[in-house]
């Protein structure tokens, strides 16, 4: 590996020459390892790793890993892993938390409040709701056919991918919706979902976490989630909360009916389950 610093010193110290020897020669481990690691390992304090870092023109620890990252072409889950984990500290719960708490309140902020009401009206107008999800993504498609479905609404997953998707997407007419998640890119099913609506009309719902999105890969509804910085792991605590935002919101929307909904699930448990075995 070549690692090219900002600025590489002519001379470096022994304890600089290990932290470089160790870069070079365990490349996944430095990614992998806080700065409280790193000098347990090399034995030298973090003062040292510290002053290391801005003797190579970095302005802190993380930016070193991210110059790394980039230089060793890691790509994918992870890299991203990687990214995530590149803070001073090691990884705690309350720290992690308190990431999520600002993906919760960047979605906020950049969640348009109109988007999100159309969305919920076009759920309560819609014939059928129509879902598709794949990857990660694959369990917020199935909470939100759990939650739909649970208020009396005819929803039906899609296959994830494959010949099976247009299978699936054969029965999709006008009247219906399809909801898919597209959150850093459409996938080839998404594409194929967003031309095949030309042709028969279907209205389109899409959960994304790009600000800017050609016209050629918008749904008719675009619903903003954030789920970390573009190189880091992508949560989907933000993206859990929308959809069940959406479905509380539903719920609201068809007021009585709703309820007469739930209460006739829970009676039909109450009958058949009465261990609540179900």
């Amino acid at each position: 590996m070549q690692l090219q610093l900002p600025d590489m010193p002519k001379q470096i110290t022994k304890s600089e020459s290990k932290i470089l020897d160790y870069i070079f020669t365990h490349t996944e481990e430095f990614l992998f390892s806080p700065i409280s690691t790193i000098s347990r390992k090399l034995n030298v304090s973090m003062a040292t790793i510290s002053r290391f870092v801005r003797h190579v023109g970095c302005q802190d620890y993380k930016e070193l890993k991210k110059l790394v990252i980039e230089q060793t072409a890691s790509e994918g889950p992870a890299a991203k892993m990687a990214a995530t984990l590149s803070e001073d500290v090691e990884f705690t719960l309350e720290l992690w938390f308190l990431q999520q708490q600002k993906c919760l309140q960047n979605t906020l902020d950049g969640l348009d409040r109109k988007a999100f009401q159309k969305a919920v009206c076009a759920v309560i107008s819609a014939r059928r709701v129509f879902i598709h999800a794949k990857s990660a993504s694959l369990s917020l498609g199935q909470l939100l056919f759990y939650r739909l479905r649970r208020l009396g609404v005819e929803v039906i997953l899609l296959p994830s991918g494959g010949s099976e998707v247009l299978e699936g997407l054969a029965q999709v007419q006008s009247g219906d919706m399809v909801m898919m998640f597209s959150f850093s890119k459409v996938s080839t099913e998404g594409t194929m979902i967003l031309q095949h609506q030309k042709e028969i009309g279907y209205r389109t719902v899409a959960f994304c976490s790009r600000s800017f999105i050609p016209e050629e890969e918008k749904a008719d509804i675009q619903l903003y989630v954030c789920r970390g910085e573009p190189q880091e792991y992508h949560s989907m605590t933000a993206a859990a909360a929308v959809v069940d935002a959406l479905v509380v919101a539903v719920s609201e929307q068809m007021g009585v009916e709703s309820a007469r909904r739930l209460s006739r699930l829970h009676r039909l448990k109450k009958k058949y389950t009465p261990d609540g075995s179900f």
